[in-house]
């Protein structure tokens, strides 16, 4: 392991940075005091740190700052590593928390060698990533318009008899709605105008996704995911915005557990006793791949729309696919057999389904894997 000349912990805000310094072989962290969240600020401090050339390996908690600083860091030839929030140790009886304390304990930590990085996007990535998290956020904002203008309709008694909701034939129904007092056809004005501007935010986000994905670096990866029942452009574009290159994981389970689906556990002597999954990891491409898991529970069929969306995958990949729908279908109607609540057989099949993403994404980069051993 490659020991470098300082260790330096930041624990970074909006506008400063406390930085600690530990050295190899010195007992104790010394705090060095704060400096301004500024690019200027920082390259004064590299310099400070480092008069001589010495090699300094930097680390700081992730959060809402982002990656400037990691950005600003590496720019100037040194070493930086985003840790992990959640999985930095603490002491339960340490009840006292500033960023003196923080600063110093990330430097010791990292020189101890007991800190995990996240990985930390390009601004490709991160671009995209972005746009991903924009239109989820959108998405939400829709959700909640067209629950308010439901209840506001339901509290009046105004009860649509059609199959499906927010289709062509319901907003003809909503188009015919009146209401006595004037007050409350401008509040369910309002609340219609409010869905209706929700979801052109949404569509036209959708549009954004699909103009910056026919640019995009990882877009024969997107190509390839597609061909994957109940995997859409959205699904796959967010997955590797989120992950970036599934290949950097040695295995899937390695990938199943970053993203939180596989069982927690609390054993002890001979007792063995699993939980639910431990939900840690990216959620936002947890939620996708267990929506996606859903449309498993239909029987194993090649569609015509299955075809077209394959077309454009290599055909190694569109045996995967294939091989996928084929488990996957009959795993979602054993465990449904067997009593499984619904939440939890999804979930089963989007944990195997990360297997089967993880193996596309090695093939399209001439990885070797083994298809059988994916889940």
């Amino acid at each position: 392991m490659f020991e470098y000349n300082a260790y330096v912990g930041l624990d970074v805000h909006k506008e400063t940075i406390a930085v600690a310094v530990a050295m190899p072989g010195r007992e104790e962290p010394v705090f060095r005091g704060e400096i301004r969240n500024q690019r200027s600020s920082l390259r004064r401090l590299v310099r400070n740190l480092s008069p001589h050339g010495e090699v300094l390996s930097f680390c700081y908690e992730a959060g809402p700052c982002g990656y400037g600083v990691y950005r600003e860091l590496v720019a100037t030839g040194h070493d930086c590593m985003v840790v992990a929030p959640s999985l930095v140790p603490r002491k339960t009886g340490d009840r006292v928390k500033t960023d003196r304390r923080d600063a110093l304990k990330l430097a010791r930590l990292h020189r101890a060698g007991e800190l995990r990085a996240v990985w930390v996007p390009d601004t490709d990535q991160e671009a995209m990533r972005d746009l991903t998290r924009a239109r989820e956020d959108m998405k939400a904002l829709e959700l909640k318009a067209r629950q308010r203008l439901g209840a506001f309709l339901l509290r009046h008694d105004r009860i649509y008899a059609g199959r499906s909701r927010w289709t062509k034939a319901h907003y003809r129904w909503l188009q015919e709605q009146s209401f006595e007092h004037p007050v409350q056809q401008v509040v369910f004005q309002e609340y219609v105008d409010a869905v209706m501007d929700a979801e052109r935010r949404v569509a036209g986000l959708d549009g954004q996704i699909h103009q910056a994905v026919a640019t995009w670096s990882l877009r024969p990866v997107v190509e390839a995911l597609i061909s994957l029942r109940g995997v859409n452009v959205l699904t796959a574009v967010t997955v590797l915005a989120e992950l970036g290159d599934l290949t950097r994981f040695d295995t899937p389970r390695q990938l199943m557990s970053h993203l939180g689906l596989v069982p927690s556990e609390q054993s002890s002597g001979l007792r063995r006793r699993q939980g639910g999954i431990t939900k840690t990891g990216n959620g936002h491409v947890r939620r996708v791949l267990v929506e996606a898991a859903w449309s498993y529970r239909f029987a194993a069929r090649k569609t015509a729309h299955l075809q077209r969306k394959a077309a454009s995958a290599p055909p190694r990949v569109q045996a995967l696919a294939w091989a996928a729908q084929k488990r996957l279908c009959a795993r979602y109607r054993r465990l449904s057999n067997a009593g499984k609540a619904h939440c939890q057989v999804t979930t089963a099949v989007a944990r195997e389904l990360t297997g089967f993403i993880w193996a596309i994404a090695c093939e399209m980069a001439g990885r070797p894997h083994n298809s059988r051993a994916v889940a």
